[in-house]
């Protein structure tokens, strides 16, 4: 008679506690955005040690075109949010309202209108544990009332 070690149900076991991905966080992040002015999350967070990598993935669920309503997911230190922002809107919609070159973003999006959707993948080398860092869109108007906290963990 033949002893059966590997069960399913021990198999299942394994992939639990073995599988690095069974023990990872997901690096990916989804926002909304429709013809108001918030974010969904209103706070965002990602495990350094977890995500080597991060991708967002913004979707615009409302239904005005990207010239009337449209938003953008931009990072940045806080510290340089609030000048990242204002530069920006002397940049126009064709420059994503950023300012070409700008080194204080560290990620962003494309602007998008209703219906739409984009993301962005960015590794998370360059960030602190315990660092501040806002998320923003640079949308004329629209910092004031869409931005939030992007923590980052150990």
């Amino acid at each position: 008679m033949k002893t059966r070690i590997f069960t399913p149900a021990f198999a299942l076991l394994v992939t639990m506690f073995v599988t690095p991905t069974a023990l990872s966080q997901d690096c990916t992040l989804d926002v909304d955005v429709g013809d108001n002015l918030m974010f969904a999350p209103t706070e965002m967070s990602i495990s350094k040690s977890e995500c080597s990598e991060v991708t967002v993935n913004l979707t615009h669920g409302g239904n005005l075109p990207k010239m009337g309503m449209g938003h953008n997911w931009v990072l940045t230190l806080s510290a340089d949010a609030d000048a990242t922002a204002q530069d920006g809107w002397q940049a126009t919609l064709d420059n994503q309202y950023i300012m070409p070159g700008d080194a204080r973003v560290l990620a962003t999006t494309d602007i998008i209108g209703g219906g739409e959707s984009t993301s962005v993948t960015f590794s998370t080398e360059g960030l602190e544990v315990g660092g501040d860092y806002t998320y923003f869109c640079s949308f004329v108007g629209h910092y004031a009332a869409m931005k939030g906290p992007f923590i980052v963990t150990e």
